[in-house]
């Protein structure tokens, strides 16, 4: 009996992985089933993001589906910048190696002075979708012919 007391913290160890995968496991099925009604998608551990048209709708991953949801159109919007640790960057810029611990987030200014900030974990798909969103975003500002 006395050998095997030294294991029980490796068996809770153990245990407590199997929850967090599991755990894991469950936000991505959720968040799997929420992405489908949209064009585009991302999901990581801050944030998930979705856009269908024009519209942007965002929120917190969790096992039942995102929470605190909130919509906006790329027509309220005035500005979209890409910051790194509450500095503005230019999305163009090669974002690869950006180190660890750094804060990564879109911010979407809006007409009526409410700001959005959506957070990311990895600087190059911030920049893939801040490109994307400034691209679309230019399109529906350009006055139709």
């Amino acid at each position: 009996m006395t050998r095997g007391l030294p294991w029980l913290p490796l068996l809770a160890v153990f245990c407590w992985l199997a929850w967090a995968g599991w755990n894991e496991f469950q936000k991505l099925e959720a968040y799997r089933s929420w992405a489908s009604q949209f064009d585009h998608a991302k999901y990581d551990i801050y944030a998930v993001l979705g856009q269908k048209g024009s519209e942007l709708t965002w929120g917190k991953p969790s096992r039942r589906g995102p929470l605190n949801l909130q919509t906006f159109s790329l027509h309220q919007v005035k500005a979209i910048q890409l910051r790194i640790d509450n500095q503005v960057v230019d999305p163009t810029v090669d974002l690869n190696a950006v180190p660890t611990g750094k804060t990564i987030a879109l911010e979407f200014q809006l007409a009526d002075a409410e700001t959005m900030v959506v957070p990311f974990t990895d600087g190059s798909l911030a920049a893939q979708w801040a490109n994307h969103l400034q691209a679309d975003w230019q399109t529906l500002r350009q006055p139709q012919a």
